[in-house]
């Protein structure tokens, strides 16, 4: 553990000198009158924030306020990758004499470690436990981690390497959360390293769902099929409608062409804000979000370590990942841990819960009244509540930490 090393972020001033000159020589397009945000990010909004960005937001004053969470760096040897260096936040367990069950939170894009900020007073302390040390990396390719420099790098070479951190950190046996990439990464960390090491998930945001089918899941199915759709369950439905066919494109630009497509992110910070602030807006539930907020988010792609342009890879390189591997993608999880999930009604994929039951061995549900897509950020106390309850005392997870980390699932010492 000697090359755990204590980090804190510090943008070299050039790099924000260069982003403030290219704003300053920014131009920008037109737009259609009384469009709003049918077809992508306003300009209004784009050139607000842009003068924003140029003249009065300090960089310096939100590094500093990052900077106030424990970061590290440490290098981790991933399988035909070599040494990757990974940045991450761990933060203990605040409740003196109380040990805390290991939580590994994964972000997605265009999220980052900043998305569990909000969460970490809920889980590391409180009047209530169960109790949490969680751990956030950056994902490689992403914030102030390295950037692997060949292809292939997919989910499963993701949760391999947060494995390994977890490890390293001396938790032989943790659990795992996850929204957006978080969830397919948190799956394949069930699968691969559960229930030995994984002992269990809980996800936000879970993409690969299904209907129920008869042969797999006749009471479901029966369930699903033999009643009416619940006013809900048809709201949930035209979400997930209306993000397949209207909000989908990005997807498949970063999924195919994601070099292509970066030249304009890295060279740009107007359109690195466009692309990014598009989804922050679209995928939250009337989230308001601050300028400085906006602007914080975006720079940790404009100042990452490798560019913005490296965290689009991920797209390409799971929908280029080996035919075998599709089925572990696209199917339940397959392994006995225990799996949670929660729904937030305007995240970009929702289902009715008939298909969520079909995600593997689901011992936690819960359907919220309001949230979207970067729950943890939006509603960061109702998806700690989800946590606490699905591992503390009665919940469907409760006690599966058994104690190897000197932790039990109560937030209790076992030492």
């Amino acid at each position: 553990m000697t090359d755990i090393k204590p980090y804190k972020i510090s943008v070299p001033q050039g790099k924000i000198d260069l982003v403030k000159k290219k704003l300053e020589l920014a131009s920008f397009p037109d737009e259609l009158e009384n469009i709003g945000w049918e077809l992508g990010t306003p300009l209004s909004e784009v050139q607000r924030l842009t003068k924003y960005w140029k003249e009065s937001f300090d960089w310096r004053a939100a590094e500093s306020k990052i900077n106030e969470v424990p970061q590290f760096t440490t290098t981790i040897e991933v399988d035909d990758f070599g040494q990757l260096t990974t940045h991450f936040i761990h933060v203990k367990c605040q409740v003196p004499g109380v040990k805390a069950i290991p939580l590994l939170f994964v972000h997605g894009w265009p999220g980052s470690f900043l998305e569990c900020f909000k969460m970490l007073p809920f889980l590391t302390g409180g009047k209530e436990g169960p109790y949490f040390d969680v751990v956030a990396p950056s994902l490689a390719d992403f914030g102030f981690s390295d950037a692997a420099k060949k292809r292939g790098f997919n989910t499963a070479k993701h949760a391999e390497l947060y494995h390994k951190l977890m490890l390293k950190l001396g938790y032989d046996e943790y659990v795992a959360q996850g929204g957006d990439w978080g969830s397919i990464i948190a799956k394949f960390l069930a699968m691969t390293y559960g229930p030995v090491h994984c002992k269990s998930c809980h996800l936000n945001h879970v993409w690969w769902v299904a209907p129920p089918k008869l042969t797999k899941n006749p009471f479901l199915w029966l369930q699903y099929n033999l009643q009416p759709h619940s006013e809900r369950d048809k709201t949930f439905l035209k979400r997930r409608s209306w993000f397949l066919t209207q909000g989908f494109g990005y997807n498949h630009l970063q999924g195919t062409k994601p070099q292509t497509v970066g030249y304009s992110l890295q060279d740009s910070p107007v359109g690195l804000l466009a692309w990014i602030y598009e989804k922050m807006h679209d995928w939250t539930d009337d989230y308001k979000w601050t300028d400085d907020e906006i602007l914080t988010w975006v720079s940790i792609y404009a100042y990452s370590k490798s560019g913005p342009t490296a965290s689009g890879r991920i797209y390409y390189n799971d929908r280029h990942r080996p035919q075998e591997e599709m089925a572990m993608v696209y199917g339940p999880v397959q392994s006995s841990v225990p799996i949670g999930y929660s729904l937030f009604p305007l995240d970009i994929i929702v289902f009715p819960v008939a298909w969520g039951r079909t995600t593997g061995n689901v011992v936690f549900e819960k359907v919220h009244p309001s949230g979207g897509h970067f729950a943890a950020h939006e509603r960061p106390e109702w998806l700690a509540d989800d946590l606490r309850t699905m591992f503390g005392k009665g919940g469907g997870a409760y006690g599966v930490v058994s104690g190897k980390n000197g932790y039990d699932s109560t937030g209790n010492s076992k030492l």
